[in-house]
């Protein structure tokens, strides 16, 4: 970064969003309005077509190099038993994706995707976030630039995940101070909280949210103080995606809970988004609802590790395909 302040840059990348090309939406539109169906018969596929078209520039869309990044951190805050899992099963589970025996390597195999796995310091855990600030200022615009990587090598369709034990508290402490209200309003079970567990979470984000309440105001300040590494890279991910008009699809404790601290800093920054499936964590579903993203869809499905954002890639390629391949109707 060359700005004297750590967020400066990603500020102004914030203030002038590129915006998308609506005549190659209205072109893809234009398709399905001609080919030979009953109109509007594909439903939300048609509109998941005009805004691949729309954030891709092109008309019909093609995805050539769809990747899935999944950012890995471990945060201090896990220290106080807020996981049933140990803070070691983070690098345990990226080195199941590293060797291939991941539910998301599996799901990278049936459509096709690229995979990107970034280790963000898993030896380096963030600070306590209820006795600290979880990351410095440069550490945190650092890692945000960083995550800007996963657009790298011409990816046309970013997929986003997230892995890290003691992530659900943490994003429960963001949506919090983002949005007010108590940490019972924000927290949920993550990967099997017991309801002893859940009271030390619960804890924990409140007093997170004593600690730094003075710096609500400044969605940067809340991400570098109760957030973590992998929230940082996610949100630096998602502002590059726009700014190379990379579409992106968002699943997960850490692309909702960044993708809401960057909607408080200029909301036009999601346009380039669509939210893969329902979430189940109840926080992250009430966070959905102040951002006004719908689902693409409802498998039940809690993995993690950008599962969910995968899964909905197979939808919009299967919706770009449609576009491109369908015939047009013979008119009398």
């Amino acid at each position: 970064m060359t700005s004297a302040l750590p967020f400066d840059d990603f500020r102004t990348l914030m203030s002038a969003l590129p915006k998308g090309d609506e005549a190659a939406a209205n072109r893809v539109r234009t398709l399905f309005d001609t080919a030979e169906k009953p109109a509007g018969s594909l439903g939300r596929l048609e509109h998941i077509a005009a805004w691949l078209a729309k954030w891709s520039g092109r008309a019909p869309p093609a995805i050539n190099r769809p990747a899935v990044a999944i950012f890995a951190g471990n945060h201090g805050v896990a220290a106080r038993g807020v996981s049933p899992r140990p803070a070691e099963a983070t690098a345990r589970a990226v080195e199941l994706c590293a060797a291939g025996g991941a539910a998301i390597n599996q799901v990278c195999l049936a459509y096709d995707l690229g995979l990107k796995v970034f280790d963000l310091a898993l030896h380096l855990p963030t600070g306590d976030i209820t006795r600290e600030a979880a990351l410095d200022e440069r550490d945190c615009a650092a890692t945000m630039a960083y995550g800007m990587e996963a657009v790298a090598g011409g990816t046309d369709l970013l997929c986003l995940g997230d892995l890290g034990v003691g992530n659900s508290t943490v994003a429960a402490a963001i949506l919090c101070m983002l949005y007010g209200g108590s940490a019972a309003d924000w927290i949920g079970p993550g990967s099997g909280a017991d309801a002893a567990m859940m009271q030390r979470k619960a804890e924990a984000v409140d007093a997170a949210v004593a600690l730094h309440s003075a710096h609500a105001g400044d969605p940067f300040e809340i991400l570098r103080r109760v957030g973590g590494r992998e929230f940082a890279a996610i949100a630096g991910a998602i502002i590059a995606a726009r700014a190379e008009k990379v579409p992106v699809l968002l699943d997960g404790h850490g692309a909702v809970a960044a993708a809401c601290l960057l909607h408080a800093v200029n909301p036009a920054i999601l346009d380039h988004c669509l939210l893969a499936q329902r979430q189940s964590d109840p926080g992250l579903a009430r966070a959905v609802e102040q951002l006004g993203l719908v689902p693409i869809f409802d498998l039940g499905v809690a993995h993690g590790e950008g599962v969910g954002s995968a899964l909905a890639a197979g939808v919009v390629k299967a919706a770009a395909l449609i576009s491109s391949g369908m015939a047009a109707a013979v008119r009398a």
